[in-house]
């Protein structure tokens, strides 16, 4: 039995090989590989792409999937995650998708399941598909070059990202060179490079990663608005120019606070095929937990 709680569950060898899964899927394409599998999403947070995602690529692979109506179910009656993860299992689930406000859930849920238990992403902890299917997208884009040495700046509200964390991991196991970019108040204790001014890289960088400001995790408010944020921090077209960078966001992206409307439009920009991307290296994760 396998799970997929944090990107290190997997080895780099692992890794390098559900890249090149991913990529043998193709687009849109229905496969029978899990035929007779039931996965069953479990989303205590709400989603768009990460759940939508994993559904398409469930049924794309064969499988069926039930999704639990987290609002309706027995969690509202008082039931345990442990007791709702165990009735789950019993009821013969090939793998059971997890997404929690809380860290550490699926790893809890994993020490009691037969099912595999992938995480959704939970709380400020880790999003590993996510880190997979960015690693992904940044491979596609540099064909045939070393990722070994590339340098990105993950711009944003770091410290309270799950996103980040699942990508600082991933990425510096692939030797990337990290640059954080971010107010301090939005810096975790770290080793890497650290800047609070995005002028100060954007000549140093080949991809900037953006990520959404996360006010639903700050116990304060840190900025007066999100204008005053953008201000500092919006990824730009004026900023980067004419530059030969990738920029990446895990989505859902504020406008023209995040990054602005002329940069989204601009094929530089790589949300899009981060989203397309995203199915097929979820597809590659389910084929490798539970095909047998």
């Amino acid at each position: 039995m396998s799970h997929l709680i944090r990107t290190d569950d997997f080895t780099k060898e692992e890794i390098l090989a559900l890249l090149d899964d991913a990529k043998s899927f193709g687009s849109k394409k229905f496969f029978t590989t899990l035929k007779d599998k039931l996965i069953i999403t479990l989303f205590f947070e709400n989603s768009t792409r990460t759940k939508s995602s994993f559904e398409i690529a469930i049924k794309r692979l064969g499988a069926q999937v039930v999704h639990l109506d987290v609002a309706k179910s027995s969690t509202k009656k008082g039931e345990t995650l442990v007791d709702t993860a165990m009735n789950l299992d019993a009821m013969g689930p090939d793998a059971i998708i997890v997404r929690h406000q809380n860290a550490g859930v699926p790893k809890i849920l994993s020490k009691h399941t037969k099912a595999s238990i992938i995480n959704a992403g939970d709380g400020a902890h880790a999003h590993p598909t996510q880190a997979l299917l960015d690693l992904y997208t940044i491979r596609e884009h540099f064909q045939g070059q070393a990722l070994e040495g590339k340098r990105i700046a993950i711009v944003g509200d770091i410290k309270n990202s799950r996103v980040a964390n699942s990508n600082i991991e991933l990425l510096h196991r692939f030797g990337f060179d990290i640059t954080l970019v971010a107010p301090p108040q939005f810096l975790p204790h770290t080793t890497l490079k650290t800047t609070h001014k995005l002028e100060e890289i954007v000549d140093k960088v080949d991809v900037i990663m953006s990520l959404r400001t996360q006010t639903e995790r700050h116990s304060t408010q840190n900025y007066a608005s999100l204008k005053d944020y953008a201000s500092d921090f919006c990824i730009t077209k004026k900023l980067v120019g004419d530059r030969d960078i990738i920029i990446l966001h895990p989505g859902p992206v504020h406008r023209n606070i995040d990054i602005d409307d002329a940069l989204l439009d601009d094929p530089r920009c790589k949300v899009l095929d981060q989203v397309s991307n995203g199915v097929n290296i979820r597809m590659a994760i389910l084929k490798r937990l539970i095909a047998h």
